[in-house]
């Protein structure tokens, strides 16, 4: 059977799947839709939780940024695993107990405030349309390579598998989706990772295998690589050659901005009780490690496998002939993901880092003019693994199921995020309070459609690789909301007027350093300066400005708390409850 075929069936088959899923848990209230009548299992949701929070960035491209960096890189790794044991300890439950739908219900009710409910829907719609576009991203790179047809095709592929069972489903439908969707993408995370380990190591469990002996130099693994690329003139592989500002500001950005992602925050309303939501956020750390812990030997195994394959017989003797590349390089040449321009016309394909100085008069005594791999779009790492390592075809379609899962569970939370904030929080508890159930269901559906046709059109001109824009919306989070829902738990002092001032110049400080490097709204040639390293204020990067960010926020409420009325007793006593670790307060309905 044909490669093509493979990948439709087992594409089509999951596919199929979710649908069907989606079908039999239709929503039929807001309750179903918007938390799914509370009632899904503890473990359950922590599969959900993982494959929510699992998207795009994590599997299709976090093992891409680490395979072409290195070290510096393991920041993705560390800022989202523990910025998620910050959401599971410190807020999850207590979110969980005040018994809301969503994240701006809880900021309007405990600011006791209209305003800040609006700018909690403001950023959070900022954050989720920034995250989406990063999976839809991936979902078109995935598409266009397993289905053999250019990315906007893709992209626009994947938006309508989304329609329908988002659409449809709601957070009822979505979450029984995300526990198929988690399973698939976890096997195919791994069967993978496992076989290209046991090639260059004979070790079958990647996390050991990283740390073995590579077979064909007998050397350590991670030694092999370092050496290979710095006989290329590329950095070592385990060396750190960013700042460490830059980093230490990075992992906290996305740790802080892992915590206050309104789509993972919301998973944990649909359990019946608040021991629920922390069993969940146990389970879901679980689930979790599964796949970040193989993704570092899948970062470094891929790299490895794709210079000795440009270099079969070491980087001192002659390279791959154009004509002699394997297969995948070819099938990825098609999407346009994947490119190579032989400058010096001696038919053979020399990739090396043409900007070392140091390396320079060594490329030149070789005849070479230029590194010929003129494009390798980091996305496409994790899906084209298999076909690097020479894996039968059906690992290659399984990898191609488990991109698209993970592209679309996310997407799917992130749009019920959206579509939650329009209907619930805008128009039910803001606009039109005397709405029926069955408008607001209705008008759910109709920003859920809106927001995937906005994001579709975004994810065909994105700012970056999946993780990178991803990394932009946790800049955004931690931001804006992190800092106020904080607050809200743990200060009973915290008034309505700090939280809307920090909100207000968390989000436009961050937006503006963004905008300002990757244009405004990420629309493309719209940025001021370069982001370039000599242009950043303080020598910080916009991925990590949202760590800066987050300080201003909380300065900036504290020293309005100051000046502004103190808060309603009422609302203090509620803050006090909030922390008692008894019993669960009861969706609220308005």
């Amino acid at each position: 059977m044909d490669q093509f075929t493979l990948n439709l069936i087992f594409v089509g088959g999951s596919f199929l799947v979710y649908i069907a899923i989606a079908i039999w848990a239709r929503a039929a209230s807001t309750s179903e839709f918007y938390a799914a009548g509370r009632s899904v299992h503890p473990v359950m949701n922590g599969m959900a939780i993982a494959a929510d929070w699992m998207s795009a960035a994590s599997f299709i491209s976090m093992a891409g940024l680490i395979a072409f960096v290195g070290y510096g890189n393991s920041a993705y790794l560390m800022g989202w695993t523990g910025g998620y044991v910050l959401l599971a300890m410190l807020l999850a439950p207590y979110l969980r107990k005040f018994g809301r739908f969503t994240v701006p219900e809880f900021i309007g009710d405990r600011y006791y405030s209209r305003t800040a409910r609006l700018v909690a829907v403001a950023s959070l719609l900022m954050i989720s349309i920034t995250y989406v576009i990063g999976q839809m991203t991936g979902a078109g790179v995935a598409f266009s390579r397993f289905l053999e047809v250019d990315t906007n095709t893709g992209l626009l592929i994947a938006s309508a598998v989304v329609f329908v069972y988002a659409v449809l489903g709601g957070m009822k439908g979505i979450t029984y989706t995300q526990v198929a969707q988690y399973i698939v993408l976890i096997i195919a995370y791994t069967i993978p990772a496992v076989f290209i380990s046991l090639q260059l190591t004979e070790n079958p469990i990647p996390q050991l295998g990283l740390f073995s002996t590579h077979v064909d130099s007998g050397m350590p693994l991670l030694a092999r690589l370092d050496q290979i690329l710095v006989d290329l003139g590329f950095n070592d592989y385990t060396g750190l050659h960013d700042s460490t500002l830059n980093m230490t500001l990075f992992t906290l950005s996305l740790m802080v901005g892992t915590a206050g992602l309104p789509h993972v925050i919301v998973r944990f309303f649909t359990v019946p009780k608040v021991s629920d939501a922390r069993k969940s956020a146990g389970w879901a750390l679980v689930f979790i490690a599964l796949l970040y812990t193989v993704a570092p030997a899948v970062g470094a195994m891929a790299r490895l496998n794709i210079l000795t394959t440009i270099y079969p017989q070491g980087t001192q003797a002659p390279s791959l002939t154009y004509e002699a590349r394997p297969d995948w390089m070819h099938n990825w040449e098609k999407t346009g993901l994947l490119a190579f321009e032989d400058k010096n016309g001696d038919g053979m394909i020399q990739s090396y880092n043409e900007a070392s100085t140091e390396f320079a008069a060594t490329a030149a005594e070789r005849g070479w003019q230029g590194n010929e791999m003129v494009t390798f779009n980091q996305d496409i790492l994790v899906l084209a693994n298999p076909e690097i390592a020479g894996l039968p075809g059906w690992v290659i379609a399984l990898i191609a199921a488990g991109g698209l899962a993970a592209a679309l569970s996310t997407a799917a939370g992130l749009l019920l995020a959206i579509s939650s904030a329009v209907s619930h929080d805008l128009i039910k508890r803001t606009f039109k309070p005397d709405i029926t159930e069955k408008g607001e269901l209705l008008a759910a559906r109709v920003s859920m459609a809106a927001a995937i046709v906005l994001a579709t059109w975004l994810g065909m001109n994105p700012p970056g690789f999946a993780a990178q824009t991803v990394a932009f919306a946790f800049g955004l989070a931690a931001s804006s909301l992190f800092p106020a829902i904080m607050m809200g738990i743990f200060s009973r002092k915290m008034n309505s007027t700090g939280a809307v001032v920090g909100m207000l110049v968390g989000l436009v400080s961050t937006s503006v350093y963004l905008f300002t490097y990757k244009g405004w709204f990420f629309i493309p040639g719209t940025n001021m300066l370069a982001d370039t390293p000599e242009n950043w204020l303080f020598g910080i990067s916009p991925l990590a400005f949202g760590a800066i960010g987050a300080a201003l926020n909380f300065v900036a409420a504290y020293i309005t708390m100051k000046m502004t009325k103190p808060v309603p007793e009422h609302i203090q006593h509620l803050v006090e409850d909030i922390r008692v670790p008894r019993g669960a307060g009861g969706a609220i309905a308005h």
